[in-house]
């Protein structure tokens, strides 16, 4: 019983800094104030005021987690719905994701050789620009650290929900299909939720590169890993 309440307080905890979150982002629009970032870090100010420690606080966040694999499968959702504008745009689509998904792998091997990264850190963070769900177990497949690739998983999310209004703005990228093609496969769901706020098309375009590119990610990650002798 005592285990019961906990869990369901920790999981309320969650649900109520993200709702937060999200109103707090909806009213002042700053790229730093991301939902995903800012409630994490109101769950850790709370955490800590109230001292509870991590292991304490997912006897309710494993119950979320346990919704990781069925998200997964809802992946395929959008794909569906969208199957006559994939269908159209067939080529641009699984070229900008081939070029993202690639392109994110390849440049964390460059990195972890350039700075000397140990084995474990490189291959848990190649899978950094998949979706959650997907990440981690392309980090179990390849004898990576699940923990370290939710990690990355987070850091790119977040860092390029914040940085994508600049690259746009800089490169003059204006097409919603480049756009969500861009968010999708550099920065999953994170850069999904971003994608919304360009309208319903680089959205579904996000939805749709997300999926496509855990699709294409799983099967790259091993590819990469024997191509660079990680």
């Amino acid at each position: 019983m005592q285990q019961a309440t906990l869990a369901f307080f920790m999981i309320l905890l969650t649900v109520v800094a993200y709702l937060a979150a999200a109103k707090l982002y909806k009213r002042y629009s700053h790229s730093f104030l991301i939902p995903v970032l800012t409630a994490t870090t109101m769950i850790i100010i709370v955490l800590s005021l109230i001292q509870i420690p991590y292991d304490k606080y997912m006897v309710g966040g494993q119950w979320i987690s346990s919704l990781l694999g069925p998200s997964v499968v809802a992946l395929a959702y959008p794909l569906y719905k969208q199957r006559l504008f994939l269908r159209d745009h067939l080529l641009p689509i699984i070229g900008g994701v081939l070029v993202g998904v690639s392109s994110g792998m390849v440049s964390v091997v460059l990195i972890a050789k350039l700075f000397g990264l140990n084995q474990n850190l490189s291959l848990s963070l190649i899978p950094k620009s998949l979706t959650t769900p997907v990440a981690i177990e392309v980090a179990k497949g390849l004898n990576g650290n699940p923990s370290l690739a939710i990690v990355g998983v987070m850091i790119a999310g977040v860092f390029g929900a914040i940085i994508a209004p600049t690259i746009f703005k800089l490169l003059r990228i204006h097409s919603p299909l480049g756009r969500g093609i861009a968010l999708g496969s550099a920065s999953h769901a994170i850069g999904t939720s971003k994608a919304a706020e360009y309208g319903e098309l680089a959205f579904s375009m996000s939805s749709i590169t997300m999926a496509l590119c855990a699709i294409i990610g799983s099967v790259l990650g091993p590819i990469v890993v024997w191509v660079f002798h990680i």
